[in-house]
């Protein structure tokens, strides 16, 4: 018998909003793998597979910010780029309680509440990006534009440069 495919609530939720979507799975024997890990699996460039970061603001208001797999996320620029004097990345055990998914799953899209989205500004220059589809081992691919109209996510240079 086949094995039933499984969706995630991400998968749901884009179904639910009309938005086209491929979902990918990616091995994952051992826990979350890092993202260059899941783009190379993927057989993606990594500036087309971006992973999703969460920060808290000076201010304390939460923040998401998207970027590819191999850059970091500049903390001032981030700032910068919310309006905020300074951001500092959530705990990790308080990420679940905050966005309802776990380190290595992390979506932008489905979270306990909408939070203000920055994905890094080449995210424009791809046709399809992907990103994690709620849950470790798996990621949809859909165009950047229909992503962010659905988180109503704005573009920025939020990374470090590249040493």
């Amino acid at each position: 018998m086949a094995k039933k495919e499984e969706k995630t609530n991400v998968m749901r939720i884009l179904e639910q909003r009309g938005i086209p979507y491929t979902p990918h799975t990616y091995d994952h024997e051992n826990g979350a793998v890092d993202g260059a890990t899941v783009a190379r699996q993927l057989g993606q460039d990594p500036e087309a597979v971006f992973k999703t970061l969460v920060a808290r603001g000076a201010s304390n208001a939460v923040y998401v910010f998207d970027i590819p797999v191999e850059d970091s996320l500049d903390l001032k620029k981030a700032a910068k780029a919310v309006g905020e004097k300074s951001i500092a990345m959530v705990h990790q055990k308080e990420l679940l309680p905050l966005t309802g998914y776990v380190h290595g799953g992390c979506s932008p899209i489905g979270m306990k509440k909408q939070f203000p989205t920055v994905f890094h500004h080449s995210v424009l220059d791809q046709e399809t990006i992907f990103v994690s589809a709620g849950k470790i081992g798996f990621q949809v691919e859909l165009s950047p534009a229909d992503l962010m109209k659905l988180v109503r996510g704005t573009a920025a240079d939020v990374t470090a440069a590249a040493e």
